[in-house]
């Protein structure tokens, strides 16, 4: 069966112009893009309500929300087919359960709430810590354009080696149906305990280090890489913090892909500090790729 794209869309300009980065996502991978709206209208109000009125507000409103978006969606391609539905759940709800059969969810931050635009919306954070499909993130400031990005390049941090090969191979495949590079990049740093007087650090403190992240680097890509070979890749290893690395790299991509380690015995929210600040802090729409540990 054919998976869709689902986007979550609320009437917010920033779901909105998520809907237009997903449309031309869904046009890219050649799968359906599906549009939902939650609303707990019908279990709030009940069933008499809705015998009693044609349509309550809150399903009307819904209703011109998704047909709203999918006019939007019809315009970045006639041909690309949509489906709407309105579901009677909480957001993160719907988007979880929609996450279970779906390519890869698409949702822009923030929603109606209208907090400032540098923090990510709770919906958004939830569903990308928690998601079982790859979630996208646009903030109100991200290029959305999918198709015709500036910089044709995606970014892939890599991680920790239990959290690496399904966020590597998403990025391959993300570089791949772009046209665009792959900018891979592994952060490394130095304890400051460490001094020059240990004995295995005779060619400085910082060697061995940057040496055992160029191993996990290549450990990750080779296999892809050859998988991939019309992809071109860009392998880079760069001291400091992992989350300073990546926000950089964020500013020269037109995609930043992160991976998130999912424990089956957790079931709380799992990200990770580097996803975390990745998805509040990108120049760039970032895509958060599950891992099963």
């Amino acid at each position: 069966m054919e998976l869709p794209l689902v986007v979550g869309v609320d009437g917010s300009e920033s779901s909105m112009r998520a809907v237009d980065w997903a449309a031309d996502e869904a046009v890219l991978r050649g799968v359906p893009l599906r549009l939902v709206y939650a609303s707990l209208w019908e279990r709030y109000e009940g069933a008499a309500l809705a015998e009693t009125l044609d349509k309550p507000s809150e399903q009307v409103l819904a209703d011109d929300i998704l047909d709203t978006a999918a006019r939007r969606a019809h315009h970045r391609d006639s041909g690309l087919k949509v489906t709407t539905e309105v579901l009677p759940e909480d957001a993160v709800s719907a988007l979880l359960n929609e996450g279970r059969n779906a390519c890869a969810l698409v949702l822009g931050s923030r929603g109606r709430s209208g907090v400032a635009e540098l923090l990510l919306g709770s919906v958004c954070l939830a569903v990308a810590a928690r998601a079982d499909c790859p979630v996208f993130v646009l903030r109100g400031s991200h290029d959305n354009q999918a198709r015709t990005g500036m910089l044709h390049t995606i970014a892939l941090g890599v991680g920790e080696e239990q959290q690496n090969a399904e966020a590597v191979r998403f990025a391959f495949q993300e570089a791949q149906r772009r046209g665009a590079a792959l900018d891979a990049v592994r952060a490394w740093r130095c304890p400051a305990h460490e001094s020059v007087d240990h004995p295995l650090h005779a060619g400085g403190p910082a060697r061995l280090h940057e040496e055992r992240a160029v191993e996990i680097l290549e450990s990750a890509l080779s296999p892809f890489a050859a998988e991939y070979p019309s992809v071109e890749l860009r392998r880079r290893t760069a001291e400091g913090p992992a989350r300073r690395v990546l926000l950089d790299a964020s500013t020269r991509a037109d995609l930043l892909v992160v991976g998130a380690l999912r424990r089956r015995d957790h079931h709380g929210l799992q990200l990770g500090q580097v996803a975390h600040t990745a998805l509040h802090h990108s120049r760039c729409p970032v895509a958060v790729v599950s891992q099963r540990g």
